[in-house]
């Protein structure tokens, strides 16, 4: 049970949502820009794997697994692949830009202030763009944000993590737009 009453039973996000349909607007539009948006040369998968990151870091059960569900929908792997980048990215068998992309993500998760100016020099020499970093950078800082507010509210999440992978192709056809926050 959440800290307040919300109102509803929704798991995560959703119950705050819910709850708050002025704020759930402008959250959800971020969302939509940053992980669904085609006018980008991140991949969704990559956006969503950045966002389930940072969410591991942060120990937010329901948001690294809603996120890891969709990245490795998009990404078409499981969720041991996925749990393999979250726990050790530099040794994951993904691109290394993705690794300095994640490296990025982590550093803007502890502040803002620990990213080191090598770091971007490594993302750029492996072919990441100033958007890239950019969008890596406000996808971390964002999903800080998300994860506070699920986690802060202490709203309640579905255990079982098929939960997640079953529900992955429905949001990812939906988006964070268009979709039913009481289904």
């Amino acid at each position: 049970m959440a800290y307040i009453d919300l109102g509803n039973e929704l798991p995560g996000i959703r119950g705050p949502m819910a709850f708050s349909p002025r704020t759930s607007k402008p959250l959800n539009e971020l969302a939509e820009v940053l992980l669904r948006d085609d006018d980008n040369t991140l991949s969704r998968g990559d956006r969503e794997l950045i966002g389930a990151y940072t969410s591991y870091l942060n120990d937010c059960f329901f948001c690294q697994n809603v996120h890891g569900s969709l990245a490795q929908h998009y990404l078409q792997c499981d969720m041991s692949a996925l749990d393999a980048i979250k726990s050790d990215p530099e040794a994951a068998a993904i691109p290394e830009k993705m690794k300095a992309l994640l490296s990025i993500a982590a550093s803007v998760q502890k502040g803002g202030k620990t990213m080191k100016p090598e770091q971007i020099e490594r993302a750029r020499n492996l072919g990441a763009t100033d958007r890239e970093i950019h969008d890596t950078v406000l996808i971390a800082a964002a999903f800080c944000m998300y994860n506070r507010y699920v986690d802060g509210l202490g709203t309640t999440a579905p255990q079982d993590r098929q939960f997640y992978i079953n529900r992955a192709p429905q949001r990812a056809a939906e988006g964070y737009l268009d979709f039913d926050l009481y289904k």
